[in-house]
């Protein structure tokens, strides 16, 4: 008799799937940051963990991913305080680079701020809300789903760094560290939160800065 996949099994597979067409798409096509921000990512990221919630786990797909929860006080000092010391470090960087802070102009800064959450959400809801929460569910164990879950969010986006022309020699090296540090450091306060809300602000700090400072 075959044995029944485990849950962490079947995130995995869930999210091998999602790596696989994102990489196809990312190494094919070359559209603009706001159609893959706003329609390609909420396609290939999100739609599949809703399917797999609503069909598969037959639960609401809102609850499933911690997103019905409500922000507290102490959410929104956690997820601003550590944005911030996330935008202090890439300005840092662009200092010691540049000498002086150099600001990236070329778009509004309204269309920074909505691309900088639209990718905290989709990214969010696959590598926290739906990847981290089952392997910690299966696992029990903080470090092993912490690490784990990080490692795929930073697999996640090698086809994207890797076709930024923009992001070259040190500035790679940097983004991925910190892309790293901050998918660590967004598991353990998602983790202790409970709430994806949290994960989705410190993400947007992270992404408005890079876009605004890189």
């Amino acid at each position: 008799m075959k044995k029944p996949l485990s849950l962490t099994q079947k995130t995995l597979n869930v999210w091998a799937i999602i790596l696989i067409v994102w990489s196809i798409y990312r190494a094919n096509f070359r559209l603009a940051e706001w159609i893959d921000e706003l329609i390609i990512k909420p396609l290939i990221f999100v739609l599949p963990v809703v399917y797999y919630v609503i069909k598969i786990e037959k639960t609401a797909f809102f609850e499933a991913v911690d997103l019905k929860k409500r922000l507290k006080k102490v959410d929104w000092l956690i997820s601003i305080t550590i944005g911030l010391l996330f935008v202090f470090t890439i300005a840092l960087a662009n200092y010691l680079k540049n000498k002086h802070l150099q600001f990236n102009t070329t778009q509004p800064i309204l269309m920074i701020v909505v691309l900088a959450f639209a990718t905290g959400i989709t990214e969010e809801i696959l590598s926290r809300g739906f990847v981290l929460k089952r392997l910690y569910a299966d696992s029990k164990n903080l470090l092993s789903a912490t690490f784990l879950s990080s490692i795929l969010f930073f697999f996640l986006h090698v086809p994207m760094l890797f076709a930024n022309l923009k992001i070259t020699g040190n500035i790679l090296l940097l983004f991925m560290v910190t892309d790293m540090l901050l998918s660590l450091v967004i598991s353990f306060v998602y983790l202790e939160r409970k709430n994806l809300w949290v994960a989705i602000l410190i993400h947007a700090f992270y992404n408005f800065s890079l876009a605004l400072l890189v």
